[in-house]
């Protein structure tokens, strides 16, 4: 179990939720621990990522900001293992927990002192619920359905909620009428904290790219370049192995003629 740096924890819970309405929380979500490095030495105060055993000493390595660790809608399927899994997160040094399950699950979390972010929207394993990745709270019963799951999860004793593709009025809304510290996927910009994914705003892949997230740079193309001296290097070793490169001297071993000839001699006189 790794120990917290009660000296370096960043924003706490507790903080954020005086900072409600008072200023924006830049937030990333990561997927390596470079990314995670980067983000903190650039200034972000809030960084989360799925939670999984490769990565339970992302927060003592990140000390200094909010650490969420996320769990996977499907990986615990009762209270009881979100439960288990929450409290192995928070001693594994996160400050807080993102849950997708329903409010009844949160609200055993929530007993038992588990920092918990609810998700409301555009949810995408559920997407099937909303037809397809669009846009969700646009009609009046949508809006209506956002506003209630908002509602049950605060009451629940979430304290914070991913808003995730919801029109920015119906975010600002629910930000200013209830407790909930909000946090904006696509939803505006008048949300408690502001979210993107690391993956697109530093450009890592060269495909589609959410309507609401934005590319700063192009490290798909530094990837490219990299996997194309990786493919050159490799062309050049099978072209030295065919010319017999690797019998100079400047790579391998050599011998005395005559140690080389009492060996044979020894061998041939064994046989």
């Amino acid at each position: 179990m790794q120990k917290n740096n009660f000296k370096n924890l960043g924003l706490t819970v507790f903080d954020l939720k005086k900072l409600k309405g008072k200023r924006k929380i830049k937030f990333v979500q990561i997927d390596t621990l470079d990314q995670g490095l980067a983000a903190r030495e650039a200034g972000i105060e809030m960084i989360g990522t799925g939670y999984d055993q490769s990565k339970t000493h992302f927060p003592q390595k990140l000390n200094g900001v909010h650490f969420q660790f996320g769990l996977k809608w499907g990986n615990q399927v009762s209270a009881e293992e979100a439960l288990r899994a929450s409290m192995k997160a928070m001693n594994d040094g996160a400050q807080s927990i993102y849950c997708p399950m329903s409010a009844s699950i949160i609200e055993v979390l929530s007993r038992e002192g588990i920092p918990v972010i609810a998700h409301a929207g555009l949810i995408p394993p559920k997407i099937t619920l909303t037809g397809g990745y669009r846009a969700v709270g646009k009609s009046f019963d949508e809006a209506k359905m956002i506003w209630e799951i908002a509602k049950r999860y605060e009451s629940a004793g979430a304290f914070a909620i991913e808003l995730e593709v919801v029109p920015g009025k119906l975010a600002y809304e629910i930000t200013q009428r209830t407790s909930l510290f909000t946090i904006s996927l696509g939803s505006g910009s008048k949300c408690d904290a502001q979210y993107l994914f690391s993956a697109d705003i530093l450009g890592e892949k060269n495909d589609f790219l959410p309507r609401h997230a934005k590319r700063y740079k192009t490290l798909f193309k530094e990837y490219d370049r990299i996997q194309n001296e990786r493919v050159d290097a490799y062309k050049e070793f099978i072209k030295d192995v065919d010319n017999n490169l690797f019998e100079d001297k400047k790579y391998s071993v050599s011998m005395d003629d005559e140690v080389l000839d009492k060996l044979i001699n020894f061998i041939d006189k064994n046989k």
